[in-house]
Formats: C-alpha cells, sequence, structure tokens
C-alpha cells in the first residue's frame, strides 16, 4: 500500500527563538539548520527577517540545504498595498523560495487588536498570499488563533483560510495559538475544516503546549486529514513551548497507524541520530538535558527496579516501547538500594566486567552500595562513581594517583576598578608513580571571573598529574548538583558533577560529606578516574 506523505516544518529558528531566556547567535542557527536539514525535515522555518539583525544575518549567510528555507512575517498592515509594506518587503528580500505569513483567524482579535473591519483583514491575507505566489515563491497561511476563533466564529475563521487558499497558497496552517485545544476538538475541527473545502494536503498544524498535549493534538489533526506538522526540535518555543519533534517524528515513524499509513523525510538512518541532535541543542543552549524527555532522555530507557531489570535481560520488549537504539539512545540499568543482582549484572557488563551468577563478590558490591545509599550516596544517577565502586570491589581499579593533601581558600577582596569581587585559589599535592607533585591554580576563566573553588580545585589537579595531565585536555566540567539529604545538625550535602570530554562521552560521579568542598572533590576525582580509566589503557597503573 501506498502510504501518504507527511510534511515537517521546524521552527526551532523562529518560535523556539521566542522561549524564554534563549538567544541564538547567527552561527548557532547555522549549526542547527544543517542538523536539521540532515535530519530530514522538509521545512526549515529561519526567522523573522528585519525584526532582529540575527535573523538578518541568518538569510544573508542562508545554508545550501535540502530542506525548504521559510522566510517568517505577518501579513501586509492595512492601508497600504502588498507591494509598498516595508515590513512584508524584508521578509520577501530575504530571498528565500517559501515565505510564511501570519495572520488572524479569530474575529475578536482583528476587531480589537488590530482595529480594522473583518473584510479589510480578510483582503490583507489574500493580498499578502497572492503577492508572494506573484514572485514565483511558495505560500504558507499561519492562521493565528485558529482554533479560538472557529470556536467564537466559524464562518470567519473559514473564511480567511479560503482567502488564502485561493489567493494561491500552498499551505493552510491551523494554529493552537493559545496551546489550549483538546486533542478531540482538534480532530474534529480539522475533519469540518476539510469537509468545508480546504483539501487536507494543504493544511498543516501548529500547536503549543499549554495544557501539554501539543503533540497528542498534532497526532490528532494528522489522522483527521492534516498533512504538514509544525514543531520544534525539544519543544521549545513561547511560555510552554511547541509541539515537540522529538516526540513526533519517532512516534511517527515507529508507532502504528501512522508508520503504515504516512512516510516523512526523515529515513531510519537519520533517526537513529535523533539523540544527539536533541542534546546537541541542548549543549547549545547550555541546558542540562531532560532526563525523562520521551525517546531522546537519557532515563527514557533506564530500567532501576529488580523485577524489571531481570525482565529486561530476557526480552527488552517487556518494559521498553522500542529499541532505544532505533533513536540513538541507549538502555541503563541504575544502580540504587532497590537494585537485585539482575540489575547488578547487567550494568557491570555495560562497564565491560564480567562476573558470573552466584559470585560472592555481587552480594559484596550490593551490601555496599546500599551501605553507601544509606550515607547519603546516589548511585541511581551517578554510573560513573558506580563503576569505580565496583572496581574496587572487584580489585580491578588502577591506582593512578593519590591525593596526599589538599587546600582551598575563598577570598573576597576590592579589584582596580573598586569593586567587590571574589577569588578562589586550590593547592593539590598529589604522589603520581612514586613522585610528589604540588599544583596551584586560581578559579579565573578567560574574562577574569571567578568559577569557584571546585573549579580551582580541577583545575589544580588536572595541570600537573604527570603522565596523566594530557588525557585530562579535552574533559570539562558541565553541571554541578548540590542536594543536602538530611537536615538539622547532622546534615549531609550530596553532589552530582556531571563531565564531558571530546569524544562525546558524558558522565555523572557523586560525593558526599558534610562539608560541600569535601564531597565535591570526592565527585571530582571519581570524574578524573573514570576518565583515566577509559583513555590510559596500558600505561601500566598498579591496581588499588
Amino acid at each position: 500500500m501506498t502510504r501518504e506523505r507527511l510534511y515537517l516544518y521546524d521552527t526551532t529558528l523562529r518560535d523556539g527563538q521566542q522561549t524564554q531566556g534563549v538567544q541564538f547567535s547567527t552561527p548557532e542557527k547555522l549549526r542547527i539548520a544543517s542538523a536539521l536539514d540532515s535530519l530530514g525535515i522538509d521545512y526549515i522555518e529561519g526567522g523573522w527577517p528585519g525584526a532582529n539583525p540575527t535573523d538578518s544575518a541568518f538569510f544573508d549567510a542562508a545554508p545550501a540545504t535540502r530542506a525548504r528555507l521559510t522566510a517568517f512575517g505577518m501579513t501586509k498592515r492595512s492601508g497600504r498595498s502588498a507591494e509598498n509594506d516595508d515590513v512584508l518587503a524584508a521578509v520577501m528580500n530575504a530571498g528565500t523560495g517559501t515565505v510564511c505569513l501570519v495572520g488572524k483567524a479569530h474575529d475578536y482579535h482583528v476587531t480589537q487588536a488590530l482595529g480594522i473591519e473583518l473584510a479589510e483583514n480578510t483582503e490583507n491575507i489574500r493580498a499578502s498570499m497572492a503577492h508572494i505566489v506573484a514572485q514565483g515563491r511558495e505560500a504558507l497561511f499561519d492562521a493565528e488563533h485558529f482554533f479560538d476563533g472557529y470556536r467564537d466564529n466559524p464562518a470567519y475563521a473559514l473564511e480567511v483560510c479560503r482567502a488564502a487558499l485561493e489567493a494561491g497558497a500552498r499551505w493552510i496552517v491551523l494554529c493552537d495559538t493559545n496551546g489550549g485545544a483538546m486533542p478531540a476538538d482538534v480532530a474534529r475541527v480539522v475533519g469540518e475544516v476539510i469537509a468545508a473545502g480546504i483539501p487536507g494536503d494543504r493544511l498543516g498544524i501548529h500547536c503549543h503546549n499549554d495544557t501539554d498535549q501539543a503533540v497528542a493534538c498534532s497526532l490528532a489533526a494528522v489522522i483527521a486529514g492534516a498533512r504538514q506538522i509544525q514543531g520544534t526540535l525539544n519543544g521549545l518555543g513561547e511560555r510552554c513551548g511547541n509541539a515537540n519533534l522529538t516526540s513526533l517524528i519517532p512516534t511517527l515513524l515507529l508507532k502504528e497507524p501512522y508508520a503504515s499509513r504516512f512516510e516523512t523525510g526523515v529515513s531510519a538512518g537519520a533517526l537513529a541520530d535523533l539523540t544527539r541532535i536533541s542534546r546537541m541543542l541542548d549543549d547549545i543552549l547550555n541546558r542540562v538535558p531532560v532526563k525523562q524527555a520521551p525517546y531522546v532522555g537519557s532515563s527514557a530507557f533506564a530500567h532501576k527496579a529488580g523485577l524489571h531489570a531481570s525482565a529486561i535481560l530476557k526480552d527488552p520488549s517487556t518494559y521498553e516501547h522500542i529499541d532505544p537504539s532505533l533513536v540513538g539512545n541507549e538502555r541503563i540499568i541504575p544502580m540504587s538500594n532497590q537494585a537485585g543482582q539482575s540489575n547488578l549484572r547487567k550494568r557491570l557488563t555495560d562497564a565491560g566486567l564480567s562476573v558470573p551468577p552466584g559470585d560472592p563478590a555481587l552480594g559484596h558490591i550490593l551490601e555496599r552500595i546500599k551501605a553507601r545509599e544509606d550515607e547519603g550516596y546516589s548511585y541511581d544517577t551517578a554510573q560513573a562513581s558506580f563503576e569505580l565502586l565496583a572496581r574496587r570491589e572487584l580489585g580491578q581499579m588502577p591506582a593512578f594517583f593519590e591525593v596526599k593533601r589538599y587546600k582551598v581558600t575563598v577570598e573576597r577582596r576590592k579589584n582596580k576598578y573598586d569593586r567587590m569581587v571574589s577569588l578562589s585559589e586550590a593547592v593539590v599535592v598529589v604522589k603520581v608513580d612514586g613522585e610528589k607533585l604540588l599544583s596551584v591554580s586560581e578559579s579565573l576563566d578567560d574574562t577574569g571571573s571567578d568559577r569557584g573553588p571546585v573549579n580551582a580545585l580541577y583545575k589544580a589537579l588536572a595541570k600537573d598529574l604527570g603522565r596523566y595531565s594530557a588525557i585530562l585536555s579535552d574533559m570539562r566540567l558541565v553541571d554541578f548538583k548540590v542536594r543536602i539529604t538530611q537536615g538539622g545538625t547532622e546534615a549531609v550535602t550530596r553532589v552530582i558533577i556531571d563531565s564531558e570530554d571530546g569524544k562525546g562521552r558524558r558522565w555523572s560521579t557523586v560525593g558526599v560529606s558534610a562539608n560541600i568542598v569535601d564531597a565535591s572533590f570526592e565527585a571530582l576525582l571519581d570524574a578524573i578516574n573514570w576518565k583515566l580509566l577509559r583513555d590510559c589503557a596500558g600505561q601500566g597503573a598498579a591496581a588499588e
């Protein structure tokens, strides 16, 4: 059976940039556009030319893409022709083959927000679409507030859509701008729009996520007949975000009835790159990826309960709805005080450690984990620290170096501009290959800003570890989390450090102490030891 074509429209670079705290640079937008193109997205909306310097610069440096690069703007304003509207001209001058314009589909917004007559708004939409088509461009009409407008005045909401269609628009995009529509209502309305004479293969859907149902609403629109889906990577967007393409794309490709009925521009090979692209975007934004994100989150295929892990070892489909590798993700069997030997053996195997069933070492490792979690440690998230603990219990952990002592000072003082600033300094003494080495480091970055005592400790450690220092050159600390695990006078601090290296590996380590610096230093030592364990095989470190 021939499958129907669905078109994917990404608006990360425009609507996604409206996320609070998000502002892409032009090089970042170019990098994201390249990733979207490699994924197989059909339309990449680059921004609003003329609205800000970054968007204009992006279109000036427009990348060559298989996807249709799209400029976004608004329909012409009242009182001028489409040919003489300078705002519309800026959008057209971006030179893209596709142009998407937003216009009002809710009568209330026309009369109250724009302050014009309904017929005048309809004519503005018609004339704008005709202007785009006359210049040989593909035209899209974003019917803003369509679902609210259809609820209050269905005849007018349909009128503006028909006007755009008759003027030559390729796509009429029904927008749930306020994000409050329910999936059943979206399905019903899309069906009625098609029945009213606007073909489904000319309809798109654009949903916001204010009720956490943007993906569900988008899928409902597809089943009802819409054939273009708009969304953003990782669900970026104003307020609660837009429909999340990292959830929509694998659902369309891997779940029924979509997989059998429809095809997209995303191949199976490109789908396997989805997790990397999702995390690349978070890295650009300097944000920690959402662990519970469907399909691409680091916890999406994590199995903590011993019963689950035991079944997973026999048949992964018992607790996984897809094979994680299809989206470039991986299965994780975390360690915690709920773990059984099934979890433990699977996690040891993943770490390259083979321990046969019934080996007494398994019981020793489990008891050690549970005792340390009673002290405040968490191996559920700190996978690297778990591996080091297991290796030490098995006598398979090399002794790369020994810390003899360390000291950290934090000073507040006035700088030459008579402003109070902080300065952290760390002194670390280590023993490597029988030789004592002393390192001193401040925590100032390239801009002269203080990065804190943990950063000073890391820089001092990495500064001189003898033959191991070069191995740490591509390692960096990317996240630092602190939690107080007990209250009152017996409060204990747990620190989780996330590290990353030039090979794209990311790992988490944990430290616990009543002293936050001690807890941080313990997690830091684990992070460095895990990196050395991976990268200096054959360098002859003695076992601990």
